[in-house]
């Protein structure tokens, strides 16, 4: 049943270009896996789902190097970092389930259908707002990019499908400093243990990659579904740390 779940959350994240660490992270800690290993185990997660969505996003075009670099400057040294930050499983929850709220919240209100206008954010502010969402991302074991995404369309600073192909890079280099600066604090082989998760969510991951690029697909109800899934999650984790 775990391993089902990440791949339904790996495909509808994909079709959005999310990597879907932050339901991962949700699924993990409402069962009964180490909490020590859930932020490694959702990074590695991520990297599977959205390496097939870096390379469908690649071959479709959609690469922007001008708008993904000055983010990815920012935040990539910033996720190793807060790799590194010990903190409690209650402090991690916490932050966690506030991230997905406030994800949830912010992917539902956000209109998929951004117009051929386009402003593009200058290179301080795309490298700030990387370094935080970096930082954030290295310390609960998340991509971020269910965070940028929202973001920059709400902002207009790039078409829908850019954007999809930006957050995917993004979510790609800040999950491998993550897992990095988590490794470097705390390593298990027992980690390997779990590979039906890891190869639920590459499945999963390709093939909502796939259909995220199909130019016929309603972003628009794939968003809301996406949305709906992370506020179903986040209500789960809410009610584990308040029982």
């Amino acid at each position: 049943m775990l391993a089902l779940s990440f791949f339904v959350i790996a495909f509808f994240y994909a079709t959005v270009g999310f990597g879907g660490g932050s339901s991962y992270l949700a699924v993990l800690a409402v069962s009964d896996i180490p909490y020590e290993l859930i932020p490694a185990l959702g990074l590695i997660c991520n990297l599977l789902v959205v390496s097939g969505g870096c390379w469908n996003y690649y071959r479709k075009g959609y690469f922007n190097k001008q708008l993904i670099l000055p983010f990815v400057s920012g935040s990539v040294p910033m996720a190793f970092i807060g790799g590194m930050f010990s903190i409690t499983e209650k402090t991690f929850l916490s932050i966690l389930c506030a991230s997905l709220i406030i994800a949830g919240i912010r992917l539902l209100l956000t209109s998929p259908s951004a117009t051929e206008e386009v402003h593009r954010p200058s290179t301080f502010v795309s490298f700030s707002v990387g370094a935080v969402l970096g930082l954030l991302s290295g310390m609960i074991g998340i991509g971020g990019g269910i965070f940028l995404s929202p973001l920059m369309l709400n902002l207009r600073w790039g078409k829908p499908k850019d954007v999809a192909a930006a957050a995917c890079v993004f979510i790609c280099l800040n999950s491998v400093a993550g897992l990095v600066g988590q490794m470097s604090k705390f390593f298990s082989l027992s980690i390997f243990d779990y590979w039906p998760l890891f190869l639920a969510v590459f499945v999963g991951g390709h093939l909502g990659s796939r259909l995220g690029t199909h130019a016929k697909i309603s972003e628009k109800w794939i968003q809301r579904g996406t949305a709906a899934l992370i506020l179903f999650i986040s209500v789960r984790l809410l009610l584990k740390i308040t029982g």
